[in-house]
């Protein structure tokens, strides 16, 4: 019975999927994301409306999407950005916006709004860079002087909340869990220089010559990669999003043969199936009567993602890009969904967090992606050309 429902919940998750892009082109007056259309249709299909399907039988599909969501979104990250103006930029924007949600969550907290001082505090703090990915890709702006600063903002808004999540709330402890950190991260790196010990030999031929038949060996072993870095941060007490992460800085580096070739595979299993699996199941997850009960709480951490992660972009890059760029990041670093799922689960789990508080966070990241990306594309249009073209030049500090 058990197989049944998930093979049905599985058909209707597909029906959605594969819906999403005729729904999409037929909104295309209205710049609506694809991500909002996945979202929103698991919302009507879910156990809060429809009833079509139980989002815990496909957990497990779910669950690898989110891997790829942050796989690609590793991969996506070039680390020499963060020698660069924008990466430096990107860092401290996160520390100031770090400052400003403990001042916020510390209020809240003395208030009695807030239980779980932690997890609301680096939930405001998050970007859905993983998420934000295809979006900037479809709408052209992932190129010239945006991207200098998004990419890293966006990585950076992903990152350091998963290394907060390691260290403040892992299940070994604080010490212990900096040290599972650091150990994950040397694991990262040894996986780098692997491919080094067989270049040049007979495995090296073998992997480059099946890459593109029967046997895609480059992919299977990019799988592996994935799979087993998400097993070892599990093993290691921290969030899988942290070892699917690693899994795509490391393949950065790692890949064998033919790149492009690789990329193009992984797009398609990603985008075509498990990450759009993902958006789906995240709206069917949904606690629409939590939300209900306490509409105001979802409208203030909608407002508190805006005000504390978004707004502070309009200062730090005031130097660095046009007005109407800025504003765009405010918007997109200001989007947040698959860090606050986690956080919420956390919270929930450890009995701190308030169940309609778990709701109205998660439901305000929901908010942020179907709002925010959506301005952020609008404003495109907006964008001076010259500021369309990369910089020519690195700025003093």
């Amino acid at each position: 019975m058990d197989v049944e429902i998930g093979l049905q919940t599985l058909l209707v998750v597909s029906g959605v999927t594969a819906a999403a892009p005729f729904i999409v082109v037929a909104l295309r007056r209205l710049k609506v994301p694809q991500v909002v259309v996945l979202i929103v249709g698991g919302v009507i299909i879910g156990p809060s409306v429809l009833d079509w399907g139980n989002p815990v039988s496909v957990e497990l599909l779910s669950d690898v999407g989110l891997g790829f969501l942050f796989l690609l979104a590793g991969y996506e990250l070039d680390m020499a950005l963060f020698r660069e103006r924008g990466g430096r930029r990107a860092v401290v924007a996160w520390f100031v916006t770090a400052a400003i949600a403990v001042l916020v969550t510390g209020a809240l907290a003395a208030s009695g709004l807030v239980h779980a001082f932690v997890p609301v505090a680096l939930g405001l703090t998050t970007t859905a860079f993983g998420a934000l990915l295809p979006i900037l890709r479809d709408n052209g702006m992932l190129s010239g002087r945006f991207r200098e600063f998004i990419m890293p903002a966006g990585a950076v808004g992903e990152f350091l909340p998963i290394v907060g999540i390691a260290i403040f709330l892992g299940a070994k402890g604080k010490f212990l869990g900096l040290l599972s950190l650091v150990a994950m991260g040397l694991v990262a790196l040894a996986l780098t220089y692997l491919p080094r010990l067989a270049r040049g030999g007979r495995l090296s031929r073998i992997t480059t010559e099946g890459q593109h038949e029967t046997s895609q060996i480059t992919l299977r072993l990019t799988l592996f990669l994935l799979l087993a870095l998400l097993v070892v941060a599990s093993k290691f007490g921290l969030d899988v999003v942290l070892g699917a992460f690693l899994a795509g800085v490391v393949l950065r580096r790692w890949a064998p043969g033919d790149v492009h070739s690789l990329e193009s595979k992984l797009d398609a299993i990603g985008y075509g199936f498990f990450i759009p699996v993902f958006f789906v199941v995240s709206g069917m997850s949904l606690n629409l009567q939590s939300i209900a009960d306490a509409p105001l709480r979802l409208v203030g951490f909608f407002f508190l993602l805006l005000a504390v992660r978004g707004l502070p972009s309009l200062v730090l890059y005031r130097r660095d890009l046009h007005i109407v760029q800025r504003w765009q990041m405010v918007l997109l670093t200001a989007t947040a969904l698959p860090l606050l799922v986690a956080l919420a689960a956390v919270g929930l789990r450890t009995g701190e967090m308030l169940p309609e508080n778990a709701a109205a966070l998660v439901g305000a990241g929901v908010l942020s992606v179907v709002v925010f990306p959506g301005l952020a594309v609008a404003l495109n249009k907006r964008v001076p050309a010259e500021d369309l073209l990369p910089t020519t030049a690195a700025q003093p500090d």
